[in-house]
């Protein structure tokens, strides 16, 4: 294959979980160019005059030039971008699974930033930073009312260099500095386990580099210890995408060889595109078939997989190709609906324009942009129904998004409603106690939705959502 597609994406942390991801196809820039409209540079170029020599104060022409540049790909649709050299290293950084930092996965909570657990191995995990773990200062820097996006980033730097976080720690009621030497961190994409004889959990919260082998050897593992597998539940909520050839192999992992797992089409003749469940569409350059080493009867195993709003772009490419060619149930909500791609081409050394170039369609031809992955089996994410699931935002939410293509998009007029409504009660339920709050931590014994896609699993009834519909698409005003 001569080129590679990727699909990166990002997804806030925390209960009420949006993306705004991309799928992006990677290419050389085109040595043909397009006609120029002269009367329109020449516009350009008076305004670029203007602004040098009539506005209030010096502007550096490099920031009026790549500001220019970045509103002009901005205003296409969400998804198209500029990437100065930070974001380009930023964006790179999302697709490897690697970063340099102290190796954490936060949130936020009462304005401060909470440890969800530290990545096994990493500085964190070596300084002794436990699950709940408030952090209240990073080096000199308050953390009230600090963005999660901001706390990020004051952790992150260059590797050797040292941070100090101050922690409080509920449990022991005390407050402790702990200093920590930034390193490179591999994080850790994949999770699972046997939840009970003859049934297995395998969560995937992004498609990265490792994914795959690290999905083997969950694989593995999970076999050693239950050899005669009876059902299991791939996990895809708010896994906001990743690589496509990651993607294509967790797909091929469960279906026949050769058969499709999606198409990609846009006028570039490299923009269509045929995508199998076989080797050459998922092995790396040198390496050999990462799947060999899964036991046969993965293939057969009964499967059930678990989505939701946060479910986007890779996760939905494997959902809707197990779901076309009726190898798994899929149970949860409907999926975000990320189905354009987008074609990264260099500016420069470290520069770069992400533009949506084409859209990508499941096995049976369907377009799920601005709409999503309908589950077969709706599946509230609680015992008391969808919470939080209308605060979380959709393709169809963004300015500017495309429209399928297939056909008009009609508007949801009680969609806000639902919002106001659940941002109340997720105050309401921030007051309470972890343990006490109505969605617990994916994978738990109190799961509500893993607990369905057992019963489904085993033959037993599920309770199926009593208000969860399909969501058409909205109409697009221009």
């Amino acid at each position: 294959m001569g080129h590679k597609l990727k699909i990166a994406g990002w997804v806030s942390v925390g209960v009420v979980a949006g993306a705004l991801t991309t799928v992006s196809l990677q290419t050389v820039a085109r040595g043909a160019m397009t006609p120029l409209p002269l009367e329109e540079i020449q516009q350009l170029s008076a305004v670029f005059g203007l602004v040098k020599t009539d506005y209030v104060e010096p502007v550096d022409d490099k920031k009026l030039i790549t500001d220019a540049i970045s509103g002009m790909v901005s205003s296409l649709d969400p998804h198209s971008q500029y990437f100065d050299k930070k974001s380009f290293k930023e964006f790179r950084e999302g697709t490897s699974g690697r970063f340099v930092g102290v190796g954490i996965e936060i949130t936020q909570e009462d304005g401060l930033i909470k440890i969800v657990s530290p990545i096994e191995g990493s500085p964190a995990f070596r300084a002794g930073l436990k699950t709940n773990d408030l952090i209240t200062k990073i080096d000199e820097t308050a953390v009230k009312g600090l963005a999660l996006n901001d706390a990020v980033k004051r952790m992150r730097g260059e590797p050797s260099t040292k941070v100090t976080l101050t922690i409080f720690r509920k449990d022991e009621n005390r407050t402790f500095p702990v200093t920590i030497t930034r390193e490179e961190i591999k994080t850790q994409s994949v999770k699972g386990k046997v939840v009970e004889p003859g049934y297995a959990w395998i969560r995937l919260s992004q498609f990265q580099e490792r994914t795959v082998d690290d999905f083997v050897r969950k694989v593995e593992e999970v076999y050693k210890q239950e050899p005669n597998l009876k059902g299991l539940v791939l996990d895809l909520r708010n896994d906001p995408g990743g690589l496509l050839d990651a993607a294509v192999a967790i797909s091929a992992a469960f279906l026949p060889e050769n058969v499709t797992v999606v198409t990609t089409n846009g006028q570039l003749a490299d923009s269509k595109a045929t995508y199998k469940a076989a080797p050459d569409y998922y092995q790396r350059r040198g390496g050999g078939d990462p799947l060999k080493r899964l036991p046969a009867s993965l293939k057969a195993v009964p499967l059930v997989v678990l989505v939701n709003e946060g479910s986007a772009s890779a996760s939905e490419i494997v959902a809707g190709a197990l779901q076309d060619h009726k190898r798994a149930t899929i149970m949860g909500s409907q999926t975000f609906g990320k189905g354009s791609v987008q074609t990264v081409r260099p500016l420069g050394p470290d520069t770069g324009i992400k533009l949506t170039t084409a859209r990508y369609y499941t096995p049976s031809g369907k377009s799920i942009q601005a709409k999503g992955i309908v589950p077969d089996v709706m599946i509230d994410e609680s015992e008391e129904g969808n919470i939080f699931a209308a605060l979380r935002m959709r393709e169809a939410d963004l300015d500017k998004h495309l429209n399928s293509g297939q056909g008009e998009e009609k508007k949801d007029e009680a969609r806000e409603k639902a919002r106001e409504e659940a941002r109340k009660r997720m105050e309401e339920e921030a007051k309470k106690p972890a343990a006490d709050r109505k969605v617990p931590e994916f994978g738990s014994d109190k799961d509500f939705q893993l607990v369905q896609a057992l019963n489904q699993l085993k033959g037993r009834p599920v309770l199926v959502s009593k208000t969860l519909t399909e969501r058409k698409e909205e109409k697009k005003e221009n």
